[in-house]
């Protein structure tokens, strides 16, 4: 075991971290993405009998570590989030943090008085609102996320020494507590992914592998936006999958039945030439075309033409694309299939499919049922916890959604 988790582990060697028994069942769950209640996708559009547990996304850790800021948004849409889960049968979770939302993680964890108070922020919180569970969504403990993070080579270590504290409190024991993860393990003090992370498997129910986002505008070459494989991709094309997690954050301790995959209803999109776009001679789409970064499409609907992040680091559009949208924007049926002029390419090692408007030179990496199927097979296959969707508001008539849920056998 890592020397820097020694430490911790003996000094409560005498007391018991270990969570009450909770229930082990498959976890068949989406992300609620708060802000698009007032943009199309309100509390009534969830498609709650489908789902067992939902998470509201996002509450916000702030410079102050006895507070909690649920963004600007009232309060009054998180209880009605609760009440709605509640009367479904459904368990109500909040994601805490996010890209955007994990400036605060490292100072408020960085010492024991300071994680004695986020310890009753937390539970406080919990108690107050009557969720069921708190999805910790700090992705990269010890390293810098968007830019601004506070960031500290102990964040690892003090992580834990947090949730064991959060463990033994009367709330805390009682609350499903997970985690929302980037492909690699945490990294240890060193930088690099941790060798053994089994500490974290005694404090939290699950983790929630976060399979997406692994190619996009920051790559340099058009990729799958969610590869469930990518180990028969050649080696400059391995950039993470679905597959390559699993085995890292196994090999560190964290047990398959632990570990839910994180599966995405949109996709990112690219400028791409029709000279990079087509094999030569062919109207065949190419593998990992380069495209012009300097012109980055707008995606649907839903995205950003601009935004400042809370860096205060200026952005264009953000290039998402939901599975509504792609349907809206003419790149898909209704039936998610590609639409009349539209080329198409399933690649059959990161099982994502790939569209293309030759027109407008705008290539799109996704998922479509047909790549939800082959994860779900995985999810099953492998004897993964389950999964959860970013997010609910993102499936096209619960396309996506139903065939996951066929394929692990619901």
């Amino acid at each position: 075991m890592l020397s820097i988790f020694a430490l911790p582990l003996l000094a409560l060697s005498a007391v018991s971290t270990t969570p009450p028994a909770h229930s082990t069942s498959p976890v068949l769950g989406a992300w609620y993405a708060s802000w698009h209640a007032t943009q199309g996708f309100p509390l009534s559009s969830v498609s709650w009998g489908k789902y067992n547990t939902l998470y509201y996304s996002f509450v916000i850790p702030t410079s102050n570590v006895k507070k909690l800021s649920l963004d600007g948004l009232n309060g009054d849409l998180l209880r009605q989030f609760v009440s709605d889960a509640h009367s479904h049968d459904v368990a109500a979770h909040v994601a805490l943090g996010g890209w955007l939302g994990s400036v605060w993680f490292s100072s408020s964890i960085a010492t024991s008085k300071n994680r004695t108070a986020f310890v009753k922020t937390v539970t406080d919180f919990a108690h107050e609102y009557k969720i069921d569970g708190v999805q910790f969504d700090w992705e990269y403990p010890g390293r810098q996320g968007v830019g601004c993070n506070t960031i500290s080579v102990d964040d690892t270590a003090n992580y834990l020494k947090f949730l064991q504290e959060l463990r033994q409190n009367t709330v805390g024991a009682s609350l499903t507590v997970s985690a929302a993860v980037s492909l690699a393990p945490f990294t240890d003090a060193s930088g690099h992914p941790s060798a053994d992370l089994s500490g974290f498997a005694q404090v939290f129910d699950y983790i929630t592998l976060m399979n997406y986002d692994v190619w996009g505008s920051w790559s340099k070459h058009v990729g799958p936006n969610a590869p469930l494989n990518d180990t028969c991709a050649q080696s400059a094309n391995k950039e993470g999958s679905a597959i390559a997690a699993v085995k890292a954050w196994t090999a560190a301790g964290i047990p398959v039945g632990k570990i839910v995959l994180g599966v995405a209803s949109y996709g990112h999109s690219f400028s791409v030439s029709p000279s990079a776009a087509f094999k030569s001679g062919t109207k065949t789409l190419a593998k990992y075309p380069v495209f012009d970064a300097s012109k980055q499409p707008l995606g649907d609907k839903w995205d950003d033409t601009s935004s400042v992040d809370v860096c205060h680091v200026s952005h264009g559009p953000g290039g998402t694309w939901r599975l509504w949208g792609l349907v809206d924007g003419g790149f898909l049926t209704k039936e998610a299939k590609p639409a009349d002029g539209i080329y198409y390419r399933y690649d059959e090692c990161s099982q994502t499919p790939f569209v293309y408007n030759e027109k407008s030179q705008v290539m799109i990496s996704f998922d479509n049922p047909d790549s939800f199927a082959a994860k779900g097979k995985f999810i099953k296959d492998t004897g993964l916890r389950g999964f959860t969707m970013w997010e609910a508001g993102g499936d096209y008539k619960d396309m996506l959604l139903d065939s996951i849920r066929k394929a692990i056998g619901y």
